[in-house]
């Protein structure tokens, strides 16, 4: 299923939180191109992105395959250290428990997301791990960045599999 959205290519000049939105935007496609849930997420570390990823849950049939748990991964390794404090996340979507959770863990400095989830977000929707009172780290969160461009790009993509799904159950229907 190829995802009729288009890529966004920024203007290198201004690294601002739409700059890299946009980047994880662009990972959100390339996660619907293999379909997975169309969520991705980059990491920023002084005006360079060293850690990008889309969801690869379904794919690997890995549950933690999570677009911000992959860039995590991929920062710690190019810092060369797990602790990401001068580092800021940019997630398509709001994370969930277990992503929230490993941002503590990963000691992140900033989390900007495009859309908000109030059901299971965990950096400000329906709890704010990030902001835990007696937690050993916490950090600032910031939502609603190219909201409506994340938010039409999960709502066709769901749109999408419940048609298609649609289809194949018509088509198993006996002719009567």
């Amino acid at each position: 299923m190829n995802c009729p959205f288009e890529k966004i290519y920024p203007s290198e000049l201004v690294r601002d939180a739409v700059y890299f939105m946009t980047h994880a935007y662009n990972e959100a496609i390339n996660a619907w191109n293999k379909d997975e849930v169309p969520i991705g997420a980059v990491i920023e570390h002084k005006g360079q992105i060293i850690g990008s990823a889309h969801n690869l849950s379904r794919s690997t049939n890995d549950p933690t395959a999570h677009a911000e748990i992959l860039a995590i991964s991929q920062a710690a390794n190019s810092l060369g250290d797990w602790r990401l404090n001068d580092c800021a996340l940019y997630v398509t979507k709001e994370p969930c428990p277990m992503c929230s959770g490993a941002l503590v863990i990963a000691r992140i400095g900033k989390v900007f997301y495009g859309l908000p989830d109030e059901k299971m977000g965990c950096v400000g929707g329906a709890v704010d791990l990030g902001a835990l009172p007696r937690s050993n780290h916490h950090f600032e969160s910031t939502g609603g960045v190219l909201e409506e461009l994340n938010h039409g790009l999960l709502k066709a993509f769901f749109e999408e599999k419940r048609r298609l799904n649609a289809e194949k159950k018509a088509a198993e229907l006996p002719e009567s």
